[in-house]
């Protein structure tokens, strides 16, 4: 109901756009967050298990605000080369620019939320076998992605996003740019395979069910 009620608003052009923005949002918010219900989240029982739905929780949410951005800062830098002005350099450094704080606190909970979701699915006494199961493989495959994904949202903050601002002072758009484009491609294509393997873990029992 809550993924229908996001789509109708999305497509219902409504005229007052902060309102449909914020309900919109909401409305997706409820529904990315209800599919902890669906997956190892909703296997505990007592405050284990709220604590676990609660992580759960929190780990889709942060990870939909990360993956969202990455989308639509893609979209804003997807624009014709010929057609990029000075306006719309601005626009994109500001955005950029602007999603730092976001971006520090979606990846502090997405680690925290991560962390706990591990501790209770895998256990202190399964970490030496993680290795030698595929359950555990695939976990470690996801975390090395995970760090990639990282130092490429480090390069981003920290030399991209100001060449881009020094773009407006050489000239040199089109480099700065694509620069950024290729970042933030190859970022959504290791996002695109870390949801992936998210997706394969939750078919597989946890080590800590006593499977492995």
């Amino acid at each position: 109901m809550a993924l229908f009620a996001a789509a109708w608003l999305a497509f219902s052009g409504w005229r007052r756009p902060v309102v449909l923005l914020t309900l919109t949002t909401a409305a997706a918010a409820v529904a990315l967050g209800s599919l902890a219900w669906t997956g190892h989240g909703a296997a505990d029982e007592g405050a284990l298990g709220w604590a676990h739905l609660v992580a759960d929780i929190i780990h889709l949410l942060a990870a939909g605000v990360w993956i969202g951005a990455l989308l639509a800062l893609t979209m804003l830098l997807l624009r014709p080369s010929a057609t990029l002005t000075a306006d719309h350099i601005i626009l994109s450094h500001r955005t950029l620019d602007g999603f730092t704080a976001v971006g520090s606190l979606v990846v502090g909970l997405i680690i925290v939320s991560g962390l706990i979701n591990s501790w209770i699915l895998v256990g202190p006494a399964n970490l030496a076998a993680l290795p030698t199961t595929l359950y555990g493989q695939l976990l470690i495959a996801k975390l090395v992605l995970f760090a990639g994904i990282l130092g490429l949202a480090a390069s981003n903050r920290f030399r991209l996003t100001p060449a881009l601002e020094a773009s407006l002072d050489n000239g040199d758009h089109a480099t700065a740019v694509a620069a950024l484009r290729r970042s933030l491609a190859l970022e959504s294509a290791i996002a695109i395979t870390i949801l992936a393997a998210v997706a394969w873990l939750g078919l597989l029992a946890p080590p800590a069910s006593g499977a492995i």
